[in-house]
């Protein structure tokens, strides 16, 4: 009998151990997650029934409510470090979005930080239209948060907004709310629909943060198409992302998303991998391709950005910039980074029209890194340079060229004779490698193939 109580003695004790361990631990506690909308919610049009949750590197896996004055006093908030804000867009499916995990445990692994989820997926489920409608409350609802956050030790300046398309411009509200005072805005591929011809009041604009930056992926589609903070990254001119290929039966939604979320996942991989995302200023996509915009310092920013989370993009502190257009390649896939080279063909015959070349670049091994097509002036052309930037992702060394002419059958090949081709690595002031050269090209009908030496 007296074991028998003192198993049941020994038991009572683990229960008050554990309920006072979940108490004072926060150890166990009921984890918040997504709401889910259906068409029950939009039919009874509920309230959008915002709400907020905190992931620190205490609880990266077990999100707390902090919805309130209370919900963040008993929390694992710290007004001490800075906090992430993170406000996804338009749902069309009504549910979590897949890459908000993703994107809160980079954050809380690359820095201790608080990051706060936004969940407002009824409210931004159904009609686009209802969504920008509902997003004025939204802004309203994360102002107020942000409110009790400071009453909790945060700064302005401590707080960096993540939006997302249409919650790239909820941030732009939230930001104009305090006078431009909260440190940063990130806007993802903001939205463009609604938005394309709407004032600086009514979308994100650089004079909503102290410094705000956006990452445009589909321009041409989803995403807008005109810069709207301090430096506007345009991945492969903003619009056509490599990898997006045409869509098959069963894939139609992820292709038609694939450009607007490419913004997401390459700003994913900036938090998570080394690899530099550098961009370049220039005025144009087309001009940063012929090879006028390789000198990071030839421009006002002194400087070429880089994605992710340095400060002010890794810009000097009094850089004020506003709507700075700034292009870069990438990859097909994660990580996206590659690196850029300046190629400069110097003619020295030309045929009597117009002929195409293909331009293979290869590897130490032999494996094929970028490929390059070039229309070639014909003789009466005035120009004898030809500049353009190429990319390539392999961590390989360029070693060799192939060339081969792909003009009209009809036509007649002549004989197209360079001489000299050079590549240089970019950016031209940054590089420590110096630049390769072939010389004396002769391309005629068969394959030329050349290894890379020294220029002279």
């Amino acid at each position: 009998m007296a074991d028998r109580w003192d198993k049941v003695y020994l038991l009572g004790s683990l229960i008050l151990l554990v309920g006072y361990i979940a108490v004072n631990g926060n150890i166990s506690q009921n984890c918040s997650d997504f709401q889910t909308s259906s068409w029950r919610n939009l039919l009874q049009r509920l309230d959008p029934n915002v709400q907020f949750m905190l992931l620190t590197r205490r609880n990266p896996d077990c999100a707390q409510p902090v919805n309130n004055n209370n919900d963040i006093q008993n929390s694992n908030f710290n007004g001490s470090l800075p906090t992430k804000l993170i406000m996804h867009g338009y749902r069309i499916t009504g549910s979590k979005p897949s890459w908000i995990d993703t994107l809160a445990k980079e954050l809380i692994r690359a820095m201790d930080v608080n990051v706060v989820v936004v969940d407002w997926i009824i409210g931004s489920t159904a009609t686009y239209h209802n969504a920008v409608q509902n997003s004025a409350l939204l802004g309203f609802n994360v102002s107020t948060l942000i409110v009790n956050l400071i009453s909790h030790g945060s700064t302005e300046d401590s707080f960096h907004l993540i939006g997302v398309s249409l919650g790239a411009h909820v941030a732009g509200f939230v930001g104009r709310m305090f006078k431009g005072k909260l440190g940063r805005i990130t806007g993802l591929d903001p939205a463009g629909p609604k938005f394309f011809k709407a004032s600086m009041d009514e979308r994100l604009d650089p004079g909503d943060a102290v410094f705000v930056e956006a990452i445009h992926s589909d321009s041409d589609r989803f995403g807008i198409s005109r810069p709207v903070g301090h430096i506007d990254f345009y991945l492969n001119d903003g619009k056509d992302q490599p990898g997006c290929a045409r869509p098959t039966l069963s894939s139609v939604y992820k292709y038609l998303i694939c450009d607007h979320t490419r913004a997401i996942y390459l700003y994913i991989s900036s938090i998570k991998n080394h690899c530099p995302l550098v961009a370049f200023p220039c005025e144009t996509y087309e001009h940063f391709a012929n090879g006028e915009c390789i000198d990071c310092y030839n421009h006002s920013l002194q400087s070429c950005p880089r994605i992710g989370l340095l400060e002010r993009a890794g810009l000097s502190a009094d850089v004020q910039p506003k709507e700075v257009k700034v292009y870069l390649m990438t990859s097909s896939g994660s990580p996206f980074c590659v690196k850029h080279f300046l190629v400069e063909i110097v003619f020295k015959q030309l045929g009597p029209h117009e002929q195409r070349i293909e331009i293979k670049f290869l590897s130490n091994s032999q494996l094929n890194i970028s490929t390059l097509k070039v229309k070639i002036p014909n003789q009466q052309s005035n120009g004898r340079t030809m500049r353009k930037v190429i990319s390539y992702a392999r961590f390989e060394n360029m070693n060799a060229i192939t060339i081969r002419q792909s003009s009209n059958w009809r036509r007649k090949r002549y004989a197209i004779h360079f001489e000299k081709l050079r590549i240089r690595e970019l950016p031209l002031n940054d590089s420590e490698r110096p630049p390769r050269c072939i010389n004396n090209i002769v391309i005629e009908k068969n394959i030329f193939f050349e290894q890379f030496g020294n220029c002279f």
